[in-house]
């Protein structure tokens, strides 16, 4: 019955072999299951830093699909690590790097809602501008893939596999108002960022060096 109700798709542990996911719990080959709690596995709206803080740190036990011994928690730190390069006085940039993918866990195969429902989870505390980036991402990738004929060989494996179910590249009135959007360089940075880093074993800035950061957004945002 569970097979009929949910569809399977091939994911990577954090334990560095192939796991089958079954709805959002994946468990490895040797049969044991990623270290993912029920509270990361269910789409919620954060109320405060700490709340966010812990789940980034719980996403450093859940495998990412992009690579052997590499997790989500390593792509969004490789992310927020390469806007701080290009955008050095975007912290709110880097933050949305940081955080894109934070509700992979909660959606499905191809991953067609994981950008909205991190916008809906993080909006209350990190506010508009950083959940408005967050949810470009998705469509980021289908305008660059539409304007720019090299990039869609630079996509990973599972990238060009979820862009059909995100809806593939974006038509020319899709593309136009895209590109009519005030913060259109920010939006774009953050994909091209998010594809640039999916490298295992690549050190960068933990997670530590971005907790400030995220409490003074919540400082700003959370009651208002």
């Amino acid at each position: 019955m569970l097979a009929k109700r949910q569809k399977t798709r091939h994911w990577r542990s954090s334990h560095g072999d192939r796991a089958l996911r079954i709805g959002h719990v994946a468990f490895t080959s040797s049969g044991y299951r990623d270290r993912v709690t029920l509270a990361q596995m269910t789409p919620r709206r954060f109320r405060d830093a700490d709340e966010i803080i812990d789940h980034l740190r719980q996403l450093g036990a859940l495998g990412s699909v992009e690579a052997d011994n590499f997790t989500e928690l390593d792509h969004g730190l490789q992310t927020a690590a390469i806007l701080r390069d290009v955008a050095p006085d975007d912290s709110e940039l880097q933050i949305a790097g940081l955080v894109h993918d934070l509700a992979h866990p909660w959606d499905g195969p191809g991953q067609p809602r994981h950008a909205t429902m991190g916008a809906i989870a993080v909006r209350d505390v990190l506010g508009d501008r950083v959940a408005d980036l967050i949810l470009s991402h998705v469509p980021a990738k289908r305008y660059l893939v539409a304007t720019r004929a090299e990039y869609a060989s630079l996509l990973s494996p599972d990238s060009v596999m979820t862009l059909a179910a995100q809806g593939g590249p974006m038509t020319p009135d899709e593309t136009s108002e895209f590109e009519r959007h005030p913060d259109l360089r920010a939006m774009v940075e953050l994909r091209i960022a998010d594809d640039g880093a999916k490298i295992a074993g690549k050190v960068v800035a933990p997670l530590a060096t971005y907790e400030n950061t995220i409490r003074e957004l919540a400082a700003r945002h959370v009651g208002r």
